[in-house]
């Protein structure tokens, strides 16, 4: 059942699962990660030479993982387009940076997971989602045996008692997430179209919720919906743009892919503690 996947595109294992943009990724050994994804779950190893090991059939590569990973964009060609004499900044953050991707992630898990996030670090955030998926999550088994919860509907976690909420850490975001799957469950905000959406209408429509602002709003966009020019800007990027931009973020000069850019200045800003 074993496919092997061969790449000579940027794909980091660790990368990805420290770049701030999923969760729920779980580090098995150094080369190997468990990725769950609706109701699927993968081992993904990396094996050397762009080659990884998947624990999955090459039917179920091309019809899940495929699109999951993103694999039809060409990231080496993204990073390519920034010149080290025009931006040197952000030259070095694709170098440090490559091998990550924008996961095609599932819109609700996202708006749900984004919205934990709100003033909390990636370790606390990680323990509020696996608290909330063992509370109303459907106990799974993964490829080699092992248990692990997948993600609560929003019916599941309509049905979480105020106790049972507050046992997953969520504090005062506790409210945003009850609202957020009552809205998603009554059909008022339909995720799956949001896609096809212009940005501006999107971040309006999700700034519409109960506890969603501008920030979470930009995470869902880029993250659950895949629109790779939104552009979140957290505190991190907040000190990079003041630090390295002084006159202004290039914003029209990097479209389509500001959002693909952000994660590598992120993740490069973030991995030297802003000593860069």
């Amino acid at each position: 059942m074993d496919y092997i996947l061969e790449t000579k595109d940027d794909l980091e294992l660790e990368r990805i699962a420290e770049s701030g943009q999923c969760f729920r990724w779980e580090k098995l050994d150094e080369d190997t990660y468990r990725v769950p994804h609706l109701s699927y779950c993968l081992i993904i190893k990396r094996t050397g030479d762009g080659r990884f090991l998947l624990s999955c059939s090459r039917e179920e590569y091309e019809r899940v993982w495929r699109k999951y990973l993103d694999m039809d964009t060409d990231y080496r060609s993204i990073r390519n387009l920034i010149r080290k004499e025009e931006d040197a900044f952000l030259y070095n953050a694709c170098e440090y940076g490559k091998g990550i991707r924008i996961l095609r992630q599932d819109p609700w898990e996202t708006l749900i997971s984004f919205i934990i996030s709100q003033n909390r670090n990636i370790p606390a955030i990680k323990r509020s989602v696996e608290m909330l998926c063992r509370a109303a999550g459907k106990e799974l088994k993964d490829p080699e045996g092992r248990t692990y919860f997948g993600f609560p509907s929003p019916e599941g976690i309509i049905s979480m008692s105020e106790d049972d909420l507050d046992a997953c850490r969520l504090g005062y975001r506790r409210g945003y997430v009850r609202a957020a799957a009552e809205a998603v469950a009554s059909g008022s905000i339909e995720l799956v179209k949001l896609a096809g959406m212009s940005e501006e209408d999107t971040i309006r429509k999700l700034t519409s919720l109960y506890g969603v602002g501008p920030k979470v709003a930009s995470c869902m966009s880029l993250f659950g919906l895949h629109h790779v020019d939104a552009f979140p800007i957290d505190v991190w990027i907040r000190r990079i743009l003041e630090k390295e931009y002084p006159e202004g973020y290039p914003m029209e000069k990097y479209r389509p892919y500001n959002g693909i850019y952000q994660q590598y200045m992120f993740y490069y800003y973030r991995e030297n503690n802003g000593q860069v």
